[in-house]
């Protein structure tokens, strides 16, 4: 069970983390959660947070947890992503 609540995760944070930058930053912060599913067909509750961070180098932290109400276990995953350099 541990093992999918942590490989959703990281396949939610991958698609948190997937919009542009600028398109981040216009709903920064912001959070949401709804109900997902395992592949075993276990219900879960997924939560996404887009929060400002400010050290050290500013940009956006994004969060993703998945949470197990039954057997009240999760996992959660963060990134800090940052503006790119325009060169």
């Amino acid at each position: 069970m541990s093992d999918e609540l942590e490989t959703m995760a990281a396949e939610e944070l991958d698609a948190a983390c997937a919009m542009p930058f600028a398109d981040i930053r216009k709903i920064t912060p912001w959070g949401d959660s709804f109900t997902g599913f395992l592949p075993s067909g276990r219900e879960v509750e997924v939560a996404r947070r887009y929060l400002w961070a400010h050290e050290p180098e500013g940009g956006v932290i994004v969060e993703v947890e998945v949470h197990d109400p039954e057997t009240r276990t999760g996992h959660e995953a963060r990134a800090l992503l940052t503006e790119p350099r325009s060169e």
